[in-house]
């Protein structure tokens, strides 16, 4: 990936916090409340995401996009709030249901009857699969970038891709017979 040269518009645009906020906190909250299935932990973990983002936003290197570069401290940031004691100690709820003052676009999204079902199999995934489904379906990521990403190597990603249709498919077919 070629690096802006530092002092063009191009350079200095990328790394204006208002542009990188304005421009990525959609996406950001979307992963990260796929992944919690909480619109207040997503709200809360993207915040924490871009602190940590803009706190050190001096240091990118442009080895990778700067999504790309979002996504890995969401995820790392998302790693770490699972991993908290008080999260150890919390029954995540079995069904997600959108906050009756949740956004539109949200609630039409999670109101599509066929989507929704799908969704909630999707929650029902071990974490890795969910996330690596997650980020095949919606952040239109190469697997190359996901596979950066989630640090593994491009053959794994696509395994655990695979696996993750695999379960989904077997899961909707018990469904329908259940």
């Amino acid at each position: 990936m070629d690096k802006p040269k530092e002092g063009s518009g191009e350079y200095m645009e990328a790394m204006d916090p208002d542009t990188v906020v304005r421009t990525h906190w959609s996406e950001v909250w979307k992963y990260l409340f796929f992944m919690t299935g909480s619109r207040f932990a997503a709200d809360d973990l993207t915040q924490d995401t871009f602190i940590k983002a803009l706190r050190t936003l001096d240091g990118f290197r442009h080895e990778s996009s700067l999504k790309t570069w979002l996504m890995r401290i969401a995820r790392n940031t998302y790693i770490n709030h699972k991993r908290s004691a008080f999260m150890r100690r919390v029954v995540p709820s079995a069904e997600i249901e959108p906050d009756a003052s949740a956004a539109s676009a949200e609630k039409e999204y999670l109101a599509e009857a066929g989507e929704r079902k799908v969704w909630e199999l999707v929650f029902r995934l071990p974490d890795k699969l969910r996330e690596t489904l997650l980020l095949e379906a919606h952040y239109d990521m190469t697997a190359r970038e996901c596979a950066r990403l989630l640090g593994i190597p491009e053959g794994t990603y696509k395994s655990r891709l695979s696996r993750a249709r695999s379960r989904i498919d077997r899961m909707m077919k018990e469904e329908e017979r259940g």
